[in-house]
């Protein structure tokens, strides 16, 4: 564990193919010289493998089912690595494990001989230390259209959403506001509640809204909505898919994934599944509609530091409802996500997400690099003071 932190569960070297004899014409591939490791299927905290260490924040969970990708990035083990992201996975461990991660937008790479989840929401994301590494694999992973913008016309940074983080102390709204004003003008800011939009442009909301207004937690009751339509949709995919194989084999499940698993496949066929179809369409429709085609959404990455190892689930319940309320901003519209570290506060890791329209991947990026040393210059500031 000492060596590699249990990131992996094999490891070999490959090495590269002879050269070619050099010619006026050859060119070094866009990858040179970089490692990589590639995910397993493997959840973070695992009963049958162990969970890997978390070089970032020791004794804390490195996070989901994509930890230990994060964990041989954050390690220095490899240079970057590859994972997937259904509700978090590859922007939970990035965040917990200090390093950048990117949910790329929904079925622009290719999911082919994954495994799938619940296809409606999988994507491939990738890992590193620096965006010029991370902007590096997406250029040769996602080959889009090159795109040249690198200052958003405007950057939504909705008060709410920063208001369900567990530690206000992180002062990430102020950095995040800060930031963007320097860089790009505080003219591009707009700080209106993401909630109050998602209530006033997605209708089909309404009927299942009044079940997440009581809520004692900070929450934003519209993205909650979001969060049940995404786990609901999700639910239904994932017993759809692995169903027969669980009820055949009756494999051997940890705690926490043992309830998870069996309460999908349990989960009745009642579900108003098509209302929940036309929650997704709407929310698509009016997250394009907020960005444009060259909007940034700024939103914490998860609520607070990552948990201890070893927590029982039952005081998570708060701190998960809270987190899939951000993540699955990105999950339910497809669009791709970036989480930017910003360094560690008292020891522990913080960051913060950049999202953008689908297919802006690599917009998103050029927007990243822009603001990066911003954000970390107005992070010292505000924790030094």
């Amino acid at each position: 564990m000492a060596e590699d932190f249990g990131a992996f569960m094999e490891r070999f070297v490959l090495p590269p193919p002879p050269p070619p004899p050099p010619s006026p014409s050859s060119q070094q591939l866009p990858l040179h010289g970089l490692t990589f490791a590639i995910k397993d299927i493997i959840y973070g905290e695992n009963a049958h493998y162990g969970t890997p260490a978390n070089p970032c924040a020791p004794g804390r969970v490195p996070g989901g089912s994509s930890s230990g990708s994060a964990v041989a990035v954050a390690a220095n083990l490899v240079d970057f690595s590859l994972g997937t992201d259904t509700g978090g996975s590859v922007r939970v461990p990035a965040a917990y494990c200090g390093i950048f991660g990117l949910r790329t937008s929904h079925g622009l790479v290719s999911a082919q001989n994954v495994i799938p989840m619940a296809q409606m929401f999988d994507t491939v994301g990738w890992f590193a230390r620096d965006l010029s590494t991370l902007s590096r694999v997406t250029k040769v992973l996602l080959p889009l259209p090159d795109d040249t913008v690198k200052h958003p016309t405007h950057v939504t940074i909705p008060m709410d959403c920063f208001q369900i983080l567990g530690s206000p102390d992180d002062h990430t709204y102020q950095i995040v506001n800060a930031s963007v004003a320097k860089k790009f003008g505080s003219h591009a800011i707009d700080n209106a509640n993401l909630g109050d939009f998602v209530s006033d442009n997605v209708p089909s909301i309404g009927k299942f809204i009044a079940d997440f207004s009581e809520s004692e937690l900070p929450s934003v009751p519209a993205l909650s909505v979001i969060s049940h339509v995404m786990f609901s949709l999700l639910r239904s995919q994932f017993k759809a898919n692995h169903a027969e194989w669980v009820n055949s084999v009756k494999p051997n499940l940890g705690p926490g994934l043992r309830e998870n698993i069996h309460g999908a496949i349990a989960s009745g066929d009642d579900e108003p599944l098509e209302e929940f179809l036309a929650v997704r369409a709407e929310f698509k429709s009016a997250l394009a509609a907020l960005l444009k085609d060259h909007g940034i959404l700024a939103i914490p990455t998860v609520p607070g530091p990552p948990p201890m190892v070893g927590i029982q689930a039952a005081p998570l319940d708060s701190y998960q409802a809270r987190a899939f309320s951000l993540l699955d901003i990105a999950v339910v519209s497809g669009f791709c996500q970036v989480s930017i570290p910003l360094g560690t506060r008292n020891g522990l890791p913080v960051s913060v997400s950049l999202v953008a329209r689908h297919g802006a991947d690599h917009f998103l990026l050029n927007v990243a690099e822009e603001l990066y040393q911003t954000l970390i210059d107005e992070a010292a500031k505000a924790w030094a003071s």
